[in-house]
């Protein structure tokens, strides 16, 4: 029965990787052919039309690489207590962080504020 699954798998796994294939070559063939499709010579002056409609820009939804900032915390009360029972149960500064919902440094400063963090000598 496992042999039969594992050999189903394997066919399957083939198929996707046909159909990735088959995937790739028709999205080369259609962005290949964007230029002409748009009255564009060739592809620098399609390219150079796209950066200067966009202003040079690429959204991060598209593959840009750009960071997403993380919503700023908003610290209340009920998280400083929370952030002095753990310190007090002897949790790390990332535990608690994460146990939270809330940034390493909020966290530190949460601490230095209340007094939890020792001084250096």
């Amino acid at each position: 029965m496992v042999a039969d699954k594992i050999k189903a798998l394997a066919v399957t796994k083939a198929k996707v990787a046909e159909l990735e294939k088959d995937i790739a070559a028709e999205l080369n063939r259609e962005l290949s052919a964007l230029p002409a499709k748009y009255g564009f010579t060739s592809v620098a002056a399609f390219v150079k039309a796209v950066k200067s409609a966009t202003g040079g820009r690429v959204s991060a939804s598209t593959g840009g690489g750009e960071k997403k900032r993380r919503a700023r915390a908003v610290i209340t009360d009920e998280i400083r207590a929370q952030v002095k029972a753990l310190v007090e149960e002897g949790k790390t500064g990332a535990e608690i962080a994460k146990t939270v919902g809330i940034s390493l440094p909020s966290v530190q400063n949460i601490k230095k504020a209340l007094g939890l963090v020792k001084d250096r000598a």
